[in-house]
């Protein structure tokens, strides 16, 4: 991951810019740079994945533009060769690109764009700024006002927080210009129903999901992957290992008592043959980390909170003990083929309105945290699932098919993996534990009890009645509200409320987040 940072006006004071800008450097420790644009300030801290060379800093210069981007352009280097006719290259950046693609594309440019991305831009022949964000969010980007109305942009809320009014995140596949914020893809809108047959679907669902897989793969500096032993993060973990020369580097955490997944993802290391390694957490880590996790996402949510606890602890032993730069996760496969709560959709109609409106929130969520327990040790994030042809494809697919009709969840992605040898049968038809459960129920049941140690009956009351948007409405959210509040006070609003199952559905009005709660549940997590 980079930071990247922009001030857009002539109100900005290099002072005030650097003391928010430093807050996000562990996204990019290895070097630095502010510059003046002449109509503000573009901030960049760089941690080298591609174009490891000093020529690859950022911002990047074009006559009289620059750019900051954090991002991974996929395919860039065909564009870069049809680019190449009319500009000079100085690197072997990826993002390098941008700024060409720019000058002769426009804004349209980013409709082109194969990358999960967050970038700002100043042209400098109009003396106005730009900012974008890839469709479904995988790379951070927020935005507020100062005083004065000169707006700023930066990749976490933390750089805001004292220089802006309030701070909202930057819509996934919109632009700014000209102070509106423009929609360039809605990744969620099916334009035509694909209603092929189930062998032909899940063949492509293989096809789509492997190449998401092995164009992740490339990378100047080292990768991993975190392999939970569920269904999601295995497949990502066996097509890498059929692709890949040398074995992989695999990572699973839990629990010292009760870690449910360590011995799955052990089973599945041991069956794709990666270097693995198992990272062993307490509940004096878990407790002691809190507060510090809650800083380091930005949110009051409980599920994002519990499955960042050893996703943070995790990341940051890979930071300390290893020289791994990049690691492949299994995020977005849930909210694309459903989950437990979801086999409750009333209809296929529900369940495809239910999908489109988490993958549009999975930037406050699931992405958000996979983003900041891996940059914040100084790593990066790729989310194969988050593809975005895959995506596409499979928001598009018959809902009736997605529907939970087979008796067992995500049947079509499972299918798909039949053959081929990729995962033990086993595996490949588990029931995977919610991931704060499979760390361990016994980390949950932990957090649960440290906040009912810390307020009676009558302070969580008058605790949750200080607030109005997402309400907390059990200790461990006022706990988790009132830490939110410490670092972020009165930006409640960033996150649009509880990640929680559809509680108008039957069967999911529950008031606890864990799909542990919902009747069918059953073997998961055992």
């Amino acid at each position: 991951m980079c930071s990247i940072m922009g001030y857009c006006g002539t109100s900005a004071t290099l002072k005030v810019f650097r003391g928010g800008f430093e807050k996000t450097v562990s996204r990019g420790p290895d070097d630095s740079k502010i510059i003046d644009t002449g109509k503000g300030l573009l901030g960049f801290h760089r941690l080298a994945i591609m174009g490891l060379h000093p020529e690859g800093m950022q911002p990047f210069c074009l006559g009289k533009s620059y750019l900051v981007c954090n991002g991974e352009i996929y395919g860039f280097e065909r564009i870069k060769k049809k680019l190449s006719e009319k500009y000079t290259f100085k690197s072997e950046s990826d993002c390098e690109i941008l700024l060409p693609l720019y000058k002769e594309y426009g804004v349209e440019m980013f409709s082109m764009l194969d990358a999960e991305f967050a970038l700002i831009l100043y042209d400098g022949e109009k003396e106005e700024y730009i900012a974008a964000r890839d469709p479904i969010g995988i790379r951070p980007l927020y935005y507020g006002y100062d005083k004065a109305g000169t707006i700023l942009f930066a990749s976490e809320a933390k750089n805001l927080v004292g220089l802006a009014g309030k701070i909202m995140p930057f819509p996934p596949g919109h632009y700014y210009k000209d102070g509106e914020f423009v929609c360039y893809c809605d990744v969620t809108r099916v334009k035509t129903v694909i209603r092929d047959d189930l062998e032909t679907v899940c063949k492509k669902i293989k096809d789509k999901l492997i190449s998401g897989v092995e164009k992740r793969l490339v990378a100047d500096a080292k990768v991993g992957f975190l392999l939970s032993g569920g269904l999601d993060s295995s497949l990502v973990c066996a097509i890498a290992a059929k692709k890949s020369k040398e074995p992989i580097k695999t990572f699973a955490v839990g629990m010292s008592e009760d870690a449910i997944d360590l011995k799955y993802a052990k089973q599945v290391a041991e069956y794709i043959g990666s270097d693995h390694r198992e990272i062993i957490i307490t509940k004096d880590d878990v407790l002691s980390a809190l507060e510090q996790v809650i800083y380091i996402l930005g949110t009051f949510d409980i599920t994002t909170i519990r499955a960042s606890m050893g996703m943070y602890l995790i990341c940051k032993a890979i930071h300390e003990t290893t020289d791994i730069r990049v690691l492949l996760t299994g995020e977005i496969s849930d909210e694309l083929f459903g989950y437990k709560y979801t086999d409750f959709a009333p209809s296929a109609k529900a369940f495809q309105e239910e999908s489109q409106k988490r993958i549009r929130e999975l930037h406050m969520y699931d992405v958000l945290r996979a983003d900041r327990c891996i940059s914040v040790n100084s790593l990066e994030a790729r989310v194969p699932f988050g593809d975005l042809d895959f995506v596409k494809y499979v928001m598009a697919i018959d809902p009736e098919m997605k529907l939970n009709k087979y008796g067992k969840g995500k049947y079509l992605l499972r299918h798909a993996f039949e053959d081929g040898d990729y995962l033990p049968e086993d595996i490949l038809w588990r029931e995977k534990a919610a991931f704060s459960d499979a760390v361990g129920h016994s980390m949950v049941d932990y957090l649960k009890e440290f906040a009912e140690s810390t307020y009676t009956d009558e302070t969580f009351k008058a605790g949750c009645e200080k607030y109005r948007h997402a309400k907390p409405f059990t200790k461990e959210s006022l706990l988790y509200r009132e830490l939110f509040e410490k670092y972020y006070p009165d930006q409640a609003q960033m996150i649009v409320d509880f990640w929680m199952p559809n509680k108008e559905w039957e069967g999911c009005n529950v008031n606890d987040p864990s799909a542990r709660v919902l009747s069918n549940y059953g073997d998961s997590g055992k």
